[in-house]
């Protein structure tokens, strides 16, 4: 008979931005699925029952598949991922994997949200995201040219940004074109904040501007949060008013 599958979204961080459906998922669960330091994450919330699947960078279609697999021989699966699942996370490929099965065999599915990095870093700041966008610079499934081409348009708008997986060790010029693009149409005092490991112990936040922020002090980790124009200081924090 199908068991279930919950594609759970840790949060950014420590057990504090988990939310207590991520953690009711973990825990019920027979089967934890996930890339090694995202079952590292929830390492708080696993047990001797617990039956622990651990995988690789860049295994994101395995694990979904197995995931859906496991749940059909009637086990209670949580495929985990970081921050949102549904944000840069495994949700869609599990979903496609869950889709592919006959209904009759599907077993239950369910997302369970969590707290993304970049609203994690917002709420460090203060509250400087109203209406914002969210892009990845990550290269390896979209072609850069697409990529730039959707900063290109929002670079001309007047949304704050959220960008994620902004550098790496092989992607080390993309966040430059990033500020080139940005610089175009938007102030260079423009804030904009490199907020590092949000809700870990190590975590960091540094607030500069467009013109000046160290590109080099980004890391994989990193989020970089662009305000929008609108966007003021109020005493120690950086805010965007309603509705503007």
């Amino acid at each position: 008979m199908p068991g279930a599958l919950w594609i759970v979204g840790l949060g950014p961080g420590g057990a504090e931005a988990r939310t207590g459906r991520a953690t009711a998922a973990v825990q019920g669960a027979d089967v934890v699925v996930g890339y090694g330091p995202y079952v590292d994450q929830c390492a708080d919330l696993l047990t001797e029952r617990h039956l622990v699947e651990r995988s690789t960078m860049g295994r994101e279609e395995d694990r979904a598949e197995r995931a859906v697999a496991l749940a059909r021989e009637g086990r209670h699966v949580a495929l985990v991922s970081s921050g949102d699942a549904g944000i840069f996370g495994m949700a869609a490929l599990a979903l496609r994997a869950a889709a592919a099965v006959p209904e009759a065999e599907r077993p239950l599915v369910e997302v369970v949200p969590g707290v993304t990095a970049g609203t994690a870093a917002a709420a460090v700041l203060g509250a400087p995201l109203g209406d914002f966008a969210t892009v990845s610079l990550s290269d390896v499934l979209v072609p850069w040219e697409q990529v730039e081409a959707r900063l290109s348009a929002l670079a001309a708008t007047d949304l704050a940004l959220t960008l994620y997986n902004p550098r790496s060790r092989t992607r080390t010029w993309q966040l430059d074109r990033v500020r080139e693009l940005l610089l175009e149409h938007r102030d260079p005092g423009t804030p904009v904040a490199l907020a590092t490991d949000v809700g870990r112990t190590d975590q960091e936040v540094v607030v500069s501007t467009l013109a000046t922020f160290d590109a080099e002090a980004v890391a994989m980790r990193t989020v970089v949060l662009v305000a929008g124009p609108t966007a003021e200081r109020v005493g120690p924090w950086l805010v965007t008013a309603r509705g503007r």
